[in-house]
């Protein structure tokens, strides 16, 4: 497994290009840990794929680092302490979240759920070229601009929800199973933008994803979560070459 790292104390422990940077996370949700002590770095620009199986934790990993889920151990952003502030204190630093299940406001318009990516810009007048941004990624949702968001498909429900990440003008984007009840060719589409946004935006991104080939596929770096514990962590093209970390970690064959 050359290349790779099997000792979660080793990570973190970059280069000093570090962006995102998470030491000694435990989190869960009242008694039960999730959590055990994660530790990882997330270089400026880069897409990290978070993976491992249902369970292992990647979800509390991402709502704990936007704000969402309470924990002890440092996330710094870009140098900042994101640690023990609120969600709305997060995003107005940058952090951009797109749940499992993309969290649309079902009854308000497509315009509507974008505009309201927008709340913590005080920028107002560059909201509009931002709508233009978003739609040159997405075109199909200025052609539903005026339609509710409960009757897009799931697809276009997807696009949505990273439009109106996208509003924020996120430095960082944390994406929780984008490809989740998605058509493979869909799911292709959307991963090819997440890949044009991050390379014309240089927005840093770290996606949560249960397809681990695809992930890895648009993916600089990776970390394996198992039981709340990061086991693996390496350049996504060495763990997607690796036959015994596909069968031991990822639940797959090459």
């Amino acid at each position: 497994m050359s290349g790779l790292k099997e000792d979660a104390a080793e990570v973190g422990q970059g280069s000093g290009r570090e962006f995102l940077v998470v030491d000694g996370l435990h989190a869960g949700y009242g008694d039960v840990r999730v959590l055990h002590g994660v530790g990882l770095s997330v270089g400026r620009g880069e897409i990290c794929a978070i993976l491992g199986p249902n369970g292992a934790g990647k979800t509390t990993l991402l709502r704990a680092l936007c704000g969402m889920v309470r924990g002890r151990g440092t996330v710094q952003l870009d140098g900042t302490s994101l640690s023990g502030r609120s969600p709305d204190s997060v995003a107005r630093l940058g952090v951009a979240h797109v749940p499992e299940g993309r969290g649309t406001f079902m009854p308000l318009s497509v315009e509507e759920n974008l505009r309201l990516g927008a709340f913590a810009r005080r920028d107002r007048a560059a909201v509009q070229d931002d709508l233009d941004r978003v739609y040159g990624y997405f075109p199909v949702l200025k052609d539903r601009l005026k339609q509710a968001a409960g009757s897009l498909s799931g697809g276009e429900q997807q696009m949505l929800a990273i439009g109106r990440a996208l509003m924020l003008r996120p430095r960082l984007l944390l994406l929780d199973e984008p490809s989740l009840g998605l058509a493979p060719l869909v799911t292709r589409e959307l991963f090819s933008i997440v890949q044009s946004i991050n390379q014309e935006e240089r927005t840093t991104v770290v996606v949560v994803e249960q397809n681990a080939h695809l992930a890895l596929g648009i993916a600089g770096q990776a970390h394996v979560l198992e039981t709340g514990r990061i086991v693996l962590s390496g350049s996504a093209a060495d763990i997607r070459a690796d036959e015994q970390v596909a069968q031991s970690y990822l639940g797959y064959r090459i």
